[in-house]
């Protein structure tokens, strides 16, 4: 089976792109400069070409902040793009695998982890550009997992941002008023794999909810990050969110409930201590 993997240079991507010497697949890994997915013409053209049979969507338009002030861009790839890829492989016999956030659930006033039943209320533009490409995977029959506070050893996210700050400053000032659940990118890409390569993908669609284990604030997780890494010279303080200004209103509490995850394919799921433990140790592996 040949596997199209998109915007493999990022977190998910990338670890997709180590697990798949593991695979009895064949894996193509585009970005932008390979494969245009905003494209319809391309992506079609791609497809034909590489008879391509599932299509694994890591693309995104991330900056949460610079989507208020550009939504058209963050629309056309994380919506339409993502149309014209589950149309392509779906026409040609295949299934799209897509990923979207906890940001689809931004307005609602949620104190218990959220279901995939519940009624998705995103307050800024990136939430609402991610909705909508759920929905046209779904049209397809595509199969979503939504994931939240998503890092790695690679890219630009959180965990390495708190490395390089609690290293470099006396004091840091970090929000506690955002609860949700910080999210290993290599737990998530080797659950996709396991349903890969398993092919269990096939007999479902819908959307997933996939995140570690446990619950914490930013401020938690930064204390965490910052004790394991042994930059105890750092004094990082609580504060509120509205002491960082912002253009878009962030989730309060964007907790996911992964009990179909689990019922369904029967995968356990790390802690995120756990989990965090796991990337800082091959961090430290790799200096």
């Amino acid at each position: 089976m040949n596997i199209l993997v998109t915007g493999s240079n990022g977190q998910l991507g990338t670890h997709l792109r180590l697990l798949a010497p593991q695979s009895s697949h064949r894996w193509l890994f585009t970005d932008v400069a390979e494969l245009d997915i905003t494209s319809r013409e391309a992506v079609e053209a791609f497809v034909a070409q590489h008879q391509v049979e599932l299509i694994v969507n890591c693309a995104a338009y991330t900056n949460v902040d610079k989507a208020e002030s550009d939504e058209a861009t963050a629309y056309r790839i994380n919506a339409e793009a993502v149309g014209y890829l589950a149309a392509a492989v779906s026409n040609a016999g295949g299934r799209l695998i897509h990923f979207s956030t906890d940001y689809v659930f931004g307005g609602n006033p949620n104190n218990t982890p959220c279901t995939e039943a519940e009624p998705s209320n995103p307050t800024g533009a990136y939430g609402r550009t991610k909705l909508a490409g759920e929905q046209a995977a779904l049209q397809h029959h595509g199969l979503v997992f939504r994931t939240s506070w998503l890092y790695s050893e690679y890219g630009k996210n959180f965990l390495l941002t708190m490395l390089r700050l609690t290293a470099e400053k006396p004091e840091l000032r970090v929000v506690f008023d955002q609860v949700g659940t910080p999210t290993y990118a290599g737990d998530l890409a080797r659950a996709v794999f396991t349903l890969v390569e398993s092919g269990e993908y096939r007999q479902h669609e819908g959307i997933f909810h996939f995140a570690n284990e446990g619950v914490c604030s930013w401020y938690d997780f930064a204390k965490e990050i910052a004790r394991r890494a042994g930059h105890t010279a750092c004094h990082i303080l609580p504060c509120h969110s509205d002491e960082y200004p912002s253009p878009v209103k962030r989730p309060a509490y964007s907790v996911l409930d992964k009990s179909k995850f689990k019922q369904t394919f029967r995968q356990e799921i790390p802690h995120w201590v756990d989990a965090l433990e796991q990337c800082l140790s091959k961090i430290k592996n790799e200096c």
